[in-house]
């Protein structure tokens, strides 16, 4: 990893635990000569710092610092986008699957990641595309996954899904979710789904309540190209991405998902293992 001069901060808003770490984490930055760009979250924490769109921090950045929970995380992790900066994120949310530095391990393990001495684990994006008529009228990457929704109050809706050539299932259901590994954690987990090891090259095909019972999960390779049509009355289906961007879909729209040829780089502590974070996140094997 190339030397760190410059570093970007972004910050979930109205934290205690933010107002409490950002001005001495700036102040020991300043005291490295390290150049910071922090988004306008965290410039509310500390007044004589000019805050940026948080699309804009990373541009220049050799290292994002994300103060927040999961959703903070997401939200940084779309601002990189294709620019692949290791990413460092304190867990001062709740549940934190992938914010796993405590504040108490902040310091050394920004000492150990500026000495080229931390651990990165690559998490595969989702490229998402709404297509309507030849035309894409919606780009997205997400971390967690990508979910088809009912707008209407108790009503179900109707979506075909394909993977490469073979038509998977015309399903009736309150939607679909299409998750990486990163994201079987997430909303997939709640709907049913099974926990993916990150590692394993996949993406995650998941009913939401589907009206047939014996429609269940599906994984496939990696390589699949899905493509989702929706067939409902227009605007009355809903996409969202990591359950905080998205856009209406009118009938007769195809929302084609594919592994993106990009991955974030989440730098993780040496003792955060995956099954030792299940274990301590979901109660797993507790007595």
């Amino acid at each position: 990893m190339p030397a760190i001069r410059t570093v970007g901060i972004c910050s979930k808003p109205n934290s205690p635990g933010a107002l409490a770490v950002v001005p001495p984490l700036l102040e020991w930055l300043r005291e490295r000569s390290i150049a910071v760009r922090c988004d306008v979250e965290t410039a509310a924490y500390a007044p004589a710092v000019h805050g940026l769109p948080r699309g804009e921090v990373p541009e220049g950045c050799d290292l994002m610092i994300v103060l927040g929970g999961d959703g903070t995380l997401l939200s940084a992790a779309r601002a990189i986008g294709k620019l692949e900066i290791p990413l460092f994120a304190v867990n001062l949310g709740g549940l934190g699957f992938l914010t796993a530095i405590t504040t108490a391990e902040i310091y050394p393990e920004l000492e150990r990641a500026f000495r080229g001495e931390h651990r990165i684990a690559k998490r595969k994006l989702l490229s998402v595309e709404v297509v309507r008529g030849d035309e894409v009228v919606a780009s997205y990457h997400a971390l967690n996954d990508a979910v088809l929704t009912k707008v209407a109050i108790a009503r179900m809706i109707d979506l075909e899904a394909w993977v490469d050539q073979q038509l998977v299932c015309e399903y009736k259901a309150d939607g679909l979710i299409v998750s990486t590994p990163t994201g079987s954690t997430a909303y997939s987990l709640s709907a049913g789904g099974p926990v993916i090891f990150p590692a394993v090259p996949a993406i995650l095909l998941t009913p939401i309540c589907p009206h047939t019972l014996t429609n269940r999960p599906v994984l496939v390779p990696e390589t699949s190209v899905i493509r989702i049509l929706a067939h409902n009355p227009s605007d009355s289906t809903y996409l969202t991405i990591d359950g905080q961007v998205g856009t209406t879909v009118l009938d007769g729209d195809a929302i084609v998902c594919r592994s993106s040829d990009y991955a974030l780089h989440l730098i993780r502590p040496p003792h955060a293992m995956f099954f030792d974070v299940l274990r301590q996140k979901l109660d797993w094997g507790k007595r």
